[in-house]
């Protein structure tokens, strides 16, 4: 069976995604890292692809995505530009290439010459002034809070963040910060639902959550996790592939779920 299609959908676009936040609309994310995935996906009501520096665990198998390469980025982003026809693309910017604005750029530039239609950076409000950088030169930002795992170290290992009042009110206001700033969409990682929606509701941007929740306008699970790959899956992904009879029907299943407000559920979020 071949997935290739002589169509012309209309491509996903921030606008696209900023309107379905204010209808009220979840839209559904995906991280993969090739093209068969990528055209797969977006025949299966995905909006949004994320070419994630996960890839360093799920496909190279490193312990943690700290030794991610650009070069490895590019790679994957090539490959997933290429079967993608409609959904967003978002790359990440791997581990110390967008420590300083100047070097984020750079290492944005690239990454959009690759394919990819938006760029994602974990941290808080000391990335302000790169994401402003960003947004003014046409690159739109992707930021990321609660567990960044280019930060695993930092944090302790991978641990829900903002469980305590002090915690939850720094992303809080990192939030509000890198809103202002241009952020075009906000992860959310590992983080109380309460606190996720407490965010989504105060912010422009649409939220995308994993590990926070169901209030946040959209979800993103792996898709190793989704087909049941995963050999030790966290909390919050759940194998979609065991209540379908294949792949596509997984991803369908998953963006079905998710639309309707049935995935996540208590047992795949953190209170």
């Amino acid at each position: 069976m071949t997935y290739a299609s002589t169509e012309r959908p209309t491509p996903i676009t921030v606008q696209t995604l900023r309107k379905m936040k204010i209808d009220g609309e979840k839209f559904i994310t995906v991280a993969l890292y090739d093209a068969p995935m990528a055209t797969m996906a977006q025949r299966t009501g995905v909006e949004v692809v994320l070419v994630g520096d996960s890839l360093g665990m799920t496909v190279l198998g490193f312990d943690s995505t700290i030794p991610v390469t650009m070069e490895q980025m590019i790679y994957h982003v090539e490959a997933v530009a290429r079967g993608n026809k409609k959904s967003l693309i978002i790359g990440d910017l791997p581990f110390m290439t967008y420590a300083t604005p100047e070097q984020a750029l750079q290492s944005a530039t690239r990454v959009m010459q690759a394919g990819a239609h938006m760029v994602k950076i974990e941290g808080g409000a000391w990335l302000a002034e790169t994401v402003s950088m960003l947004a003014d030169r046409g690159i739109p930002v992707c930021a990321h809070l609660g567990l960044t795992p280019q930060s695993l170290h930092k944090l302790g290992g991978f641990r829900v963040q903002g469980r305590d009042d002090e915690q939850a009110g720094r992303i809080i206001d990192d939030a509000a910060l890198l809103d202002e700033a241009g952020a075009d969409l906000l992860v959310l990682e590992c983080v109380p639902s309460g606190l996720a929606k407490r965010i989504t509701d105060s912010v422009s941007m649409p939220t995308i959550g994993i590990g926070a929740g169901r209030e946040t306008d959209a979800q993103v699970l792996v898709i190793n996790d989704i087909l049941g790959l995963t050999e030790r899956p966290p909390k919050f992904s759940k194998n979609f592939l065991r209540e379908a009879e294949d792949i596509p029907g997984a991803l369908r299943k998953y963006a079905e779920d998710v639309k309707n407000g049935i995935f996540p559920d208590d047992n795949h979020t953190f209170g």
